[in-house]
């Protein structure tokens, strides 16, 4: 199964998503990444944020949807956070699709501290939904239990 986690700029949120994921997931299961309008290049808190949790940095990069174009996901979930009024893409045709909304850490203002804390609380946020998603039943569930399941993680 392979998950693409989308944001705007693949640079923070869908990043930290992508990388924690991959931690955690078994064979067979694979995350990716990819942004609307990508900044091309990942913020280096985050990549400090998965070193310190000592999750694998290595392939990460901020990349546009039309990296995967010839090997589409089987299921798409948006990063955006709506709330910030944040417009998040929805491609990939017949790919399940979900939202799980997050607060971009990088738009916190504050100290060093401040904006560490903002990371790694992403961070826990994320491998909370990632384990809930990981210990699905998939092989019970149909397409529509498998999205009401996603919605329900989404809200999380």
């Amino acid at each position: 199964m392979r998950v693409l986690f989308m944001c705007t700029a693949n640079s923070c949120r869908s990043i930290l998503s992508e990388a924690m994921f991959n931690h955690l997931a078994p064979q067979g299961f694979e995350a990716v990444s990819s942004g609307s309008f990508p900044k091309g290049k990942v913020l280096p808190r985050s990549l400090t944020t998965l070193q310190q949790s000592a999750i694998s940095i290595e392939g990460l990069s901020s990349k546009g949807n039309d990296a995967f174009e010839d090997n589409p996901p089987d299921i798409v979930i948006t990063v955006c956070d709506k709330a910030a009024g944040e417009s998040c893409p929805v491609y990939f045709g017949p790919a399940l699709k979900a939202h799980w909304g997050l607060e971009d850490p990088s738009d916190v203002v504050g100290d060093e501290a401040a904006v560490d804390a903002a990371f790694r609380a992403t961070l826990v946020h994320i491998e909370q939904r990632c384990r809930a998603f990981l210990a699905l039943p998939f092989n019970e569930l149909s397409r529509d239990q498998l999205k009401r399941e996603l919605d329900r993680i989404g809200a999380l």
